[in-house]
């Protein structure tokens, strides 16, 4: 599908059906696999041949929708897994081990700020977190000789920045490492990271990939462009042999474009077991299926709630990367053209009181811990996602405690504004 527009493969990629053969992907709901022979699942454990053998490592279906991711992205090599968080984890630590150390943005979400500050710090791996409007020399100045990997979301979650791809992929590759980005909020419908540099890619599927609420998951694709061996001292893991696996070194058996998803499947799924169910990759695939359709409507009824937001009496701050005149607007312009994504974030000028009030008297707009649905959802991150941060490291993640983050839906966007202003009328 390599050579289709990108619509089309969010409809068609990743599986195409032989003769009498379903036309829609098929739920493979299996834990394990039969085979004829020991020998015949033993080069299977080596391997050797391609196949399944237990669905902690991998499924049919899983791998039908990873490949479309992997053909929407643009890269060479995919897998799912249970969760966003389990993505960033496994891209992460698949290259950086006990006495490494990564680089990442100050302002990515929460969950995976507290993933990287405190649970991974506690496996020996340190991370510096550096903002994302840092200069050049800032920003070099925040590698160590140990340094495994640079860390950056598309557009930050909830703060709306946006990543200068090509700044943060050039000084990584300076330094030897490579560039990781989470591109959930951008999508590939808007946003390809690896056009711009950036070497893999992360996805928690929950969201707009998913786009209805009805599945956890997560994603990691490879473009296949880091040269793994050319800094074979740096990741040893890929580039020398693996005990665990009959001596196999990663990097040479299955070359650049797939050693990464090959040792991140047969090493660290194997052990930590964060598949992705059947099920829900099958309902991710129906997800991905109307992708190109709703992430216009999504930019389009966030665009007109940032705009009404601007310039009204009781609100402090608007931040849209799609909005004329916001501070990411020229970049958000440079990497995504055809649109950003559907979330605001405005703050309000009685403080975090008025933040809640306004909260509490929506109607259309529901509470929720969840972001990019095809249904408008609502959070106050400082007492949900952000709640473990200090108010230095909320100030360093671009959020202040009366900070709203509004996730627009599909629905109409008169109504959504309507919910607005009658909340805005009780504050």
């Amino acid at each position: 599908m390599s050579d289709y527009k990108i619509n089309t493969k969010c409809v068609q990629g990743g599986y195409t059906p032989g003769n009498g053969e379903p036309r829609q992907i098929p739920i493979i709901q299996s834990t394990t696999f039969k085979y004829a022979t020991s020998e015949d699942m033993g080069r299977l454990f080596d391997l050797e041949a391609s196949g399944y053998f237990y669905t902690r490592l991998q499924n049919p279906t899983n791998d039908m929708v990873a490949a479309k991711i992997c053909d929407m992205e643009g890269g060479t090599a995919a897998m799912l897994t249970s969760s966003g968080q389990a993505a960033n984890f496994y891209a992460i630590f698949n290259i950086a081990n006990c006495g490494d150390h990564v680089v990442a943005s100050s302002t990515i979400y929460g969950g995976t700020y507290n993933l990287f500050h405190v649970t991974m710090r506690k496996m020996g791996i340190d991370f510096t977190f550096v903002s994302p409007d840092c200069t050049v020399e800032e920003l070099n100045a925040a590698f160590q000789p140990n340094t495994k990997a640079v860390f950056g979301e598309t557009i930050a979650n909830p703060a709306l920045t946006v990543l200068d791809i090509e700044k943060f992929a050039k000084a990584a590759h300076i330094h030897g490492v490579p560039l990781i980005i989470d591109n959930t909020f951008a999508t590939p419908v808007n946003c390809r990271p690896f056009e711009w540099g950036c070497d893999i890619v992360t996805h928690s599927t929950t969201k707009y990939m998913d786009g209805h609420g009805a599945g956890v998951g997560g994603c990691i694709v490879d473009s296949g462009h880091f040269d793994w061996l050319a800094h074979a001292d740096k990741f040893p893991g890929l580039c020398t042999p693996d005990d665990s696996y009959h001596g196999i070194t990663y990097a040479e058996k299955f070359g650049q474009g797939g050693a990464f998803i090959t040792k991140c499947t047969a090493q660290l799924m194997r052990d930590f077991g964060s598949i992705q169910s059947p099920q829900n990759a099958f309902l991710l695939n129906l997800g991905l299926e109307s992708l190109h359709v709703r992430m216009p409507r999504h930019c389009e009824n966030a665009l007109a709630v940032a705009k009404f937001l601007k310039n009204h009496s009781k609100i402090s701050f608007v931040t849209y990367p799609g909005l004329e005149g916001d501070k990411y607007y020229d970049l958000a312009q440079k990497y995504m053209p055809n649109g950003t994504c559907g979330v605001v974030s405005f703050g309000f000028k009685g403080g975090r009181g008025a933040a809640e009030t306004f909260m509490k008297h929506l109607h259309l707009a529901a509470i929720e811990t969840h972001v990019a649905d095809a249904r408008t959802c609502t959070l106050h991150p400082a007492s949900a996602t952000h709640r473990q941060m200090n108010d230095e490291e909320l100030a360093a993640a671009g959020i202040t405690p009366d900070l709203v983050r509004f996730s627009c839906g599909i629905e109409d966007a008169a109504d959504l504004i309507a919910d607005i202003e009658q909340a805005l009328a009780q504050v």
